[in-house]
């Protein structure tokens, strides 16, 4: 009766991953959870059945916080009336994703979305979790290895932090840019409209008042190209150190999986 209902999921599962396919993503998955994991869910967390909403899944790992948000909220516009689980601000034991629940002629079908980094933070946990303690990734396991864990992922955390303001001063700056060349266009504009006044021979005091204002033009173009220079400053910084974290990062979570890797090879 399990395997049964287990298999009822395919035609649901096989539509999810039709429609993330046609969105240009790959997506990593299966039909159905194991047996072994149903049982043990079921024995962990007071739910039946019918509730659990992860029997069938796939999971698309994309590169940054940006894309995530912009998939998440593609994956809302195929999957009307999805719900959306946002474990970035409030991680499940340091595991960070935004899970989306499709449902599909009544079954639930979970799609985990993840940033290369916290797919990376996800396979230490569950190499961890293999290798070292089996109830790591629920709270258990030794003390110093959960601060292990939750301390990597906390550092994933300050790095998409920073991956956002970024991307939010690249934003600006694009926008100050943007408008700075329109002010040129004004103002180059502005400038040979008032040669072909100034010589029909205008009276001083109109002469000065169009000086004065082709004067404030230009204070306000020296005005923008100082902000185009800040804002593309704080852009450069801002790559610098994300380079040099996400680096920081990617390398730890790497060395860290190697290790459990070789670990695991000895024991076996």
């Amino acid at each position: 009766m399990l395997e049964d209902y287990r298999r009822s999921f395919g035609e649901a599962y096989e539509a999810v991953i039709r429609t993330i396919r046609q969105r240009g993503e790959f997506p990593t998955g299966r039909l159905a959870k194991s047996t072994r994991s149903i049982v043990e869910k079921l024995g962990r967390e007071s739910i039946r059945l019918s509730q659990m909403q992860d029997i069938a899944g796939c999971r698309v790992v994309v590169a940054n916080i940006m894309q995530q948000e912009q998939f998440v909220a593609s994956l809302k516009t195929d999957f009307v009336g999805a719900s959306v689980i946002d474990r970035r601000d409030k991680p499940s034991y340091g595991y960070r994703a935004v899970h989306i629940i499709a449902m599909i002629s009544g079954k639930p079908v979970e799609i985990q979305v993840r940033t290369s980094l916290q797919h990376r933070w996800a396979e230490l946990s569950e190499k961890s979790s293999d290798v070292l303690d089996p109830t790591i990734k629920y709270g258990g396991g030794p003390a110093e290895l959960r601060r292990i864990l939750t301390k990597s992922s906390e550092e994933v955390a300050s790095y998409e932090v920073l991956e956002a303001t970024h991307h939010k001063f690249e934003t600006e700056c694009s926008e100050v840019v943007k408008s700075k060349e329109e002010a040129v266009a004004a103002h180059e504009k502005s400038k040979k409209a008032v040669a072909k006044l100034l010589k029909r021979h205008l009276p001083d005091h109109e002469v000065r008042r169009i000086q004065g204002k082709m004067q404030g033009s230009t204070r306000e173009l020296v005005l923008l190209e100082q902000d185009v220079a800040e804002l593309q400053g704080n852009v450069e910084d801002l790559t610098r150190k994300m380079v040099r974290l996400w680096n920081l990062n990617a390398d730890l979570l790497a060395k860290a999986i190697s290790w459990l890797d070789k670990l695991k090879g000895k024991k076996q």
